[in-house]
């Protein structure tokens, strides 16, 4: 392994295959710790101290194991984005590329809603973590066939990816500005505020309900869709396979 890989890279890498202690503080037992703060109190609730004292250890006892809090997240990221078992494997052959790409990304937007302090972490380069090369050769395996280049392929997975970050991103920020309740008063403000005269095409979508959830639709299931956006950027795919 190269050793001029950046810090916190080399842990990754290097002990990849490693089995964990099963007595006394571990990097996995760290990572696992800062993962549960982070999932119950967001970036902010990660502090070097904060997993010593979860672990019931002291802060300098962390320190032989991982060497600053940009490792430790770099480490949680990679933990968290482990493989969900129905993509452990690469697959053999893909007959369906357009599935292949919406299922990835369905397991993309699972992992990403699970731990939504993902898409607030700082980004320092590409995906370069085992789990996240991963979630790239599953993407890639999905185009296998299609006729793309493998630049266009690498293309369209970056696309991809960056849309389903950024959906994810919104959805954690709106919070509980997307619940039903808030839509239904926006829908109403904006209702209130939006004459035809000044604005006529605001008017007509308001009216034909288009910033409302659709009736019926569950409490648990009024959030940001991505499943629009994904279909108009599979179609860009689509009609580059054309060219091609």
């Amino acid at each position: 392994m190269d050793d001029k890989l950046p810090a916190g890279l080399d842990l990754l890498w290097q002990r990849l295959d490693q089995p964990e202690p099963r007595t006394g503080l571990s990097l996995s037992r760290i990572v696992r710790a800062a993962v549960e703060l982070a999932d119950s109190g967001g970036l902010d609730a990660v502090s070097m101290a904060r997993v010593a004292e979860r672990l019931g250890f002291t802060t300098m006892s962390l320190y032989r194991h991982v060497k600053s809090k940009n490792e430790l997240l770099l480490l949680m990221l990679n933990s968290v984005a482990a493989l969900p078992a129905e993509m452990a494997e690469p697959a053999e052959s893909c007959d369906d590329w357009r599935l292949g790409l919406e299922r990835w990304c369905r397991a993309q937007w699972v992992m990403l809603r699970a731990h939504a302090w993902i898409v607030h972490l700082p980004i320092t380069g590409p995906p370069i973590t085992p789990n996240q090369l991963a979630w790239t050769d599953r993407a890639l395996g999905a185009l296998r066939g299609t006729g793309l280049t493998e630049s266009d392929k690498v293309g369209v997975v970056l696309l991809v990816a960056n849309y389903m970050h950024t959906a994810a991103r919104l959805t954690a920020d709106l919070g509980e500005a997307a619940s039903g309740e808030s839509i239904a008063a926006y829908s109403s403000l904006l209702g209130a505020l939006a004459d035809e005269r000044r604005f006529p095409a605001l008017r007509t979508a308001i009216d034909a309900g288009a910033f409302d959830y659709p009736a019926g639709t569950p409490e648990e299931e009024r959030q940001f869709d991505y499943s629009f956006g994904l279909a108009r950027i599979l179609d860009g795919v689509a009609a580059l396979m054309t060219q091609r």
